[in-house]
C-alpha cells in the first residue's frame, strides 16, 4: 500500500496501519478447473469450509492435538475419548439448537456455568438447573424444550425398543439434514446357522 507525500512526492510504504485517507482494495482469484456454475461453484468453497471446520473445533477446542506420547495406545485411546464426547456434545446441543451448529467455544460457557441438582420425590426424579450466564433466559427456555420433548419420547415411546427411541432424538438432533424426516433403525439380517 501506497501513500504519497504532499511535500516531497516521495512514496511511503505502509505495512499495517491503515487510516482513512489510504484507499483499501482486497481481492480474491479462484482458479479451478471445474465447469460448474459460478454458485454451484461457491458452495462446494462453503461445504468444504465447513468440513474443515469440524477438524479445527476437534483439534483447538476439545483437545485432539493436545494429547500425545510415545505410547501409540494410550494416544488412540485419548483420541477416541475425545471423539466420543465430542459426538455426545454435537448431538446434544444439536437438541437444543437444531438448525445450525454451534461451536463448542460458544456452547460450552452457556453449560458449564450452570450447576444441576438432582431431587426425588413421590417416585418422581427431578433435575433443577441454575445458570450464571448472561444468556440464561434463553438457554433456560431451549432446556425447557428438551426436557417436554424427552418426557414425550420416554411416555409416547415407552413401549418401543430403545433403538426406536434413539431413532425419534436423533431425528429431532439431526433435523437440519433430515428435513423433518425421522430416523428408522436398519433392517437387521437373520444370522443363517
Amino acid at each position: 500500500m501506497h501513500k504519497k507525500q504532499e511535500d516531497t512526492g516521495q512514496m511511503s510504504l505502509y505495512f499495517g496501519a491503515v487510516d482513512e485517507t489510504l484507499k483499501v482494495y482486497e481481492y480474491a482469484v479462484l482458479v479451478t478447473s471445474l465447469e460448474d456454475d459460478m454458485s454451484i461453484i461457491s458452495q462446494h468453497y462453503r461445504d468444504r469450509a465447513d468440513s474443515e471446520n469440524n477438524f479445527d473445533e476437534l483439534k483447538n477446542h476439545w483437545g485432539w492435538s493436545g494429547f500425545t506420547t510415545q505410547d501409540l495406545k494410550r494416544t488412540r485411546f485419548m483420541a477416541k475419548i475425545i471423539a466420543l464426547i465430542y459426538n455426545w456434545w454435537t448431538l446434544f446441543i444439536r437438541l437444543i439448537t437444531p438448525e445450525k451448529h454451534t461451536e463448542a467455544i460458544t456452547s460450552r460457557p452457556i453449560m458449564l456455568n450452570a450447576a444441576g441438582r438432582q431431587t426425588k420425590h413421590a417416585n418422581q426424579t427431578c433435575i433443577i438447573v441454575c445458570s450464571t450466564h448472561a444468556k440464561a433466559k434463553t438457554f433456560y427456555k431451549k432446556l425447557t424444550k428438551i426436557s417436554a420433548f424427552m418426557k414425550w419420547v420416554y411416555v409416547t415411546a415407552e413401549q418401543l425398543p430403545s433403538v426406536y427411541r434413539w431413532c425419534l432424538i436423533l431425528s429431532r438432533a439431526l433435523y437440519k439434514y433430515l428435513k423433518g424426516r425421522i430416523l428408522k433403525p436398519p433392517d437387521l439380517v437373520p444370522v443363517l446357522s
